[in-house]
């Protein structure tokens, strides 16, 4: 009887576990570190922990003076990616450095955040683990949070986009030419769109480009990086690892997540209205379409 009453015990030690897991409060990102440095000495720092946590580096830019992003990938994200739909946009992760006065805070996307918004199969928890490890972890910022529930079904508001509700930029013969269209598209930087990175998922038709969005005079500004973060990373942490935005190749077709979706996962609790809004850049959605649809046209 007793143990039947000590395994019962445990099983219900189990179930509440998880139910807590379940309902544990995710959110954009990780703060990893702040402390008085250089960027430069920094990133030195950062991708050497990263490479020795096994991570890869597959690009880095500066979107604006005093940030500076390197993007990573590992052979567990990719794996994940390739066991997900449209599991591209997840396999990757964003490490930011910020300059913020004399300090330079570094953080991370939040692995697990991430693999539920754009639904995966598995939650990148040992990928989390891994970027702590090397990185450090103070606390997860950018938004109230939200359960992992809540984030698999995340939009906006009543009529904006899902993450099943992509933009398709582009159509073409294959999955080969899709590829060869993006890199060309992407070479030319015709319209202020360039790449920064590109990984293809093994063992599918599918691969992730991340691209650096600069316009030009107050017609362009709207899809430009550095105006959009102006208006809505404000901030004492900053939130500089939501860039650079992504377009997937899936198959002989060309996405990229609206904006109203990829922009609001990072910043769900931007206001609608008021400074720093959504109100603020509210021609940006449809910039960043025409910019990445441009940037590729066949």
């Amino acid at each position: 009887m007793r143990i039947k009453s000590v395994l019962l015990l445990a099983v219900l030690c189990i179930a509440t576990f998880s139910a807590q897991a379940a309902d544990a409060l995710l959110k954009p990102f990780v703060l990893a570190s702040q402390e008085e440095a250089t960027l430069a000495e920094k990133s030195a720092q950062t991708k050497t922990a990263l490479g020795a946590a096994g991570f890869n580096v597959v690009g880095e830019y500066s979107p604006y003076a005093g940030a500076d992003v390197i993007v990573v990938t590992s052979e567990a994200l990719k794996k994940n990616a390739a066991a997900s739909e449209h599991g591209g946009y997840g396999a990757v992760q964003r490490v930011a450095l910020t300059q913020v006065g004399k300090q330079v805070q570094v953080s991370y996307t939040n692995p697990v955040y991430m693999a539920n918004v754009y639904r995966m199969e598995g939650d990148l928890s040992g990928v989390s683990a891994a970027l702590q490890k090397s990185l450090g972890r103070i606390e997860e910022f950018g938004a109230k949070g939200m359960n992992a529930k809540a984030a698999r079904k995340y939009h906006y508001m009543i009529g904006m986009e899902y993450f099943d509700e992509p933009s398709e930029l582009a159509s073409y013969d294959s999955y080969e030419a899709a590829v060869k269209g993006v890199e060309a598209g992407l070479a030319k930087n015709s319209n202020g769109v360039s790449k920064v990175y590109r990984v293809d998922i093994p063992g599918k038709q599918e691969s992730v480009f991340g691209v650096a969005m600069k316009g030009n005079g107050d017609a362009g500004k709207y899809m430009d990086d550095h105006f959009i973060m102006s208006e809505i990373d404000f901030r004492n942490v900053k939130s500089t690892a939501h860039l650079p935005y992504e377009v997937l190749v899936s198959g002989n077709k060309v996405y990229a997540l609206y904006a109203r979706f990829r922009i609001a996962i990072n910043f769900p609790d931007l206001s609608m209205m008021g400074s720093n809004s959504f109100m603020n850049i509210m021609k940006t959605p449809e910039a960043i379409r025409l910019a990445l649809q441009g940037a590729i046209k066949k």
